[in-house]
């Protein structure tokens, strides 16, 4: 059965140009990296100091994988485009929530009123 899995996401990206394997790594790789973006914005958001690069650079390692799929796939359907910008929508709007939540309480600790 993982034999016929593997098989059909192989198949799947020969038809579209891409290696799976290679999203799948770039998508993990990542990961650390928007972490550590993250916790550099949040870091420099307490110090009051741009978070202009590190959000920046988290939005890159968000979408890295994507990018990957966008400048080799050939003959994407256009659900899948549909599908990425759903979830990137919805990823950068959970990010941008769950990163405001994170400056507010790293305010709040500071002794420092919340932003409106």
């Amino acid at each position: 059965m993982l034999e016929s899995i593997n098989d059909w996401i192989l198949a799947q990206g020969a038809q579209y140009n891409v290696n799976p394997y290679i999203f799948v790594a770039i998508y993990v790789g990542a990961i650390p990296f928007f972490l550590a973006s993250i916790a550099w914005l949040v870091k420099r958001a307490r110090a009051g100091r741009s978070t202009v690069v590190p959000t920046m650079l988290a939005g890159f390692f968000f979408v890295s994988a994507y990018l990957y799929l966008a400048v080799f796939g050939q003959d994407i359907p256009l659900w899948v485009w549909i599908f990425l910008a759903a979830l990137i929508a919805y990823g950068t709007w959970s990010q941008v929530r769950e990163t405001r939540r994170k400056i507010a309480a790293a305010k709040a600790e500071a002794g420092a009123p919340p932003a409106v």
